[in-house]
């Protein structure tokens, strides 16, 4: 199957070089956009059916249309690339092979909302991308294109400033309410809402904010038009997506492909397959707050939101983690909680405590010092805190964990048979997770 399109990930040498993406009509679809009104652009948008990449889903032209009109206030735009989620990797790609589209993409939603400037937020750890993505900026601004010197470049009055801002390694800074108190220079603490943040976002001030690969999705919609970018991929969640395969595969990587493309063509045939011809015993669809599907279950899958409801997960960031017929689901679990439970803000007790005690149960339960019914006031536990946090990060704890005790309970029950000791997993406090490290080099081999 290679009739679908490159909308991102175009595989034109040097695309990162301003030089090269002007000669691939680069910042054309914003002089296009700059002729149109710009409730015409969120039109446009909206017409795509293009949802948010970062993990919600939310339809990203409607989310434009909450930014307030004529307040004579300054408006903000926070570009999320914070990426910091176990199994998530696809934002880097952009920041490495596609920073201008990034920002024009940026320019059209900013003059779609008049925006007065954007922060692009991108997590402490990727030192190499944003020496890459400053670098790119630096030449947007020698040139005219951002800034200013726009205005005279592109004969328009709008202008936009673009600034990026470095976290400082808290997953819970992807969380947009926690992520514009880090921009500000507070702590990372997710904030209480109403008032949402296009009422009340940046210093008070009217703000949106979308994930990076939504961003420098817009303009490829403004080139191909809305209804055109409506019929690539599934129905209710159009486009391609940047598919983040990670685990037990022969070709782990980055792959653009259409939504509602099958889970299984995307394992086999992009990614060649599980290595050593094993059997899948898991996958994690989107991320490691994803519930997980078991190895018999994802015959017939296909990776988008609406297909992924139905069998009871989400399509999350597109990260997809493979596990293989000899992965320890116990541990796995362990290791996910460990994350939750070290990333928690501590703000709100069900999160701060519920995914204390689901890191230690876990470990007894690693240790096959449990019992069944043990098993069942984990997944009480994990019901208790989801939906009575501030943010989703209990949320996405408490799915993770309740779905590997559910979906692979088998292994846990097994665990308390065998009442076999085993040496705790070696988890370092302080250090933060990767798609690299999810699953366990003893289990990788």
């Amino acid at each position: 199957m290679n009739d679908y399109p490159k909308l991102l990930l175009t595989g034109i040498p040097d695309f990162h070089k301003i030089d090269v993406y002007l000669q691939n009509g680069g910042y054309d679809q914003y002089r296009k956009a700059t002729q149109m009104q710009p409730d015409e652009v969120t039109t446009e948008v909206k017409k795509s059916g293009l949802r948010g990449r970062g993990g919600a889903c939310f339809p990203t032209g409607l989310k434009w249309t909450f930014m307030p009109k004529g307040t004579g206030k300054p408006k903000y735009l926070c570009v999320n690339g914070d990426e910091s989620e176990p199994g998530s990797f696809k934002d880097r790609q952009i920041f490495e092979f596609n920073p201008h589209q990034l920002f024009e993409g940026i320019m059209i939603a900013g003059y779609a909302m008049g925006i007065t400037a954007a922060y692009i937020y991108i997590r402490g750890e990727y030192h190499t991308w944003i020496n890459m993505l400053q670098s790119a900026l630096e030449d947007a601004y020698k040139r005219g294109f951002v800034g200013d010197k726009m205005r005279e470049t592109f004969s328009s009055q709008y202008k936009i400033d673009i600034y990026i801002h470095k976290g400082a390694g808290a997953y819970i800074c992807g969380e947009e309410t926690s992520q514009m108190n880090s921009i500000e220079g507070k702590r990372g603490y997710p904030r209480v809402k109403p008032p949402f943040p296009a009422q009340s976002g940046l210093w008070g001030m009217p703000t949106t904010v979308n994930n990076v690969e939504t961003i420098a999705t817009v303009p490829a919609i403004m080139k191909m038009g809305g209804e055109a970018y409506s019929k690539i991929g599934a129905p209710g969640h159009s486009g391609t997506l940047l598919f983040g395969v990670s685990g037990h595969i022969v070709k782990p990587g980055v792959y653009e492909l259409p939504t509602g493309t099958l889970l299984e063509e995307i394992i086999n045939e992009h990614c060649g397959g599980v290595r050593n011809g094993k059997k899948i015993k898991g996958v994690i669809p989107g991320g490691s707050s994803m519930p997980p599907l078991r190895g018999d279950e994802i015959s017939g899958v296909r990776m988008d939101e609406e297909s992924l409801k139905r069998h009871g997960t989400h399509i999350g960031t597109g990260g997809i983690i493979v596990m293989d017929e000899d992965t320890d689901m116990v541990r796995t679990a362990l290791r996910i909680a460990h994350f939750y439970h070290h990333e928690s803000c501590g703000q709100c007790t069900p999160c701060r405590e519920g995914c204390g005690w689901m890191e230690k149960m876990l470990k007894r339960a690693y240790r096959g010092d449990i019992t069944s019914k043990d098993l069942d006031m984990l997944v009480n536990i994990s019901n208790n805190i989801e939906g009575n946090t501030i943010c989703a990060l209990g949320d996405a704890a408490a799915w993770a964990i309740r779905g590997f005790v559910t979906k692979f309970r088998d292994d846990f029950e097994k665990r308390i048979q065998s009442k076999r000791t085993f040496v705790a997993p070696n988890i370092v406090h302080g250090r933060r997770n990767s798609a690299s490290t999810l699953v366990f080099e003893s289990e990788v081999g």
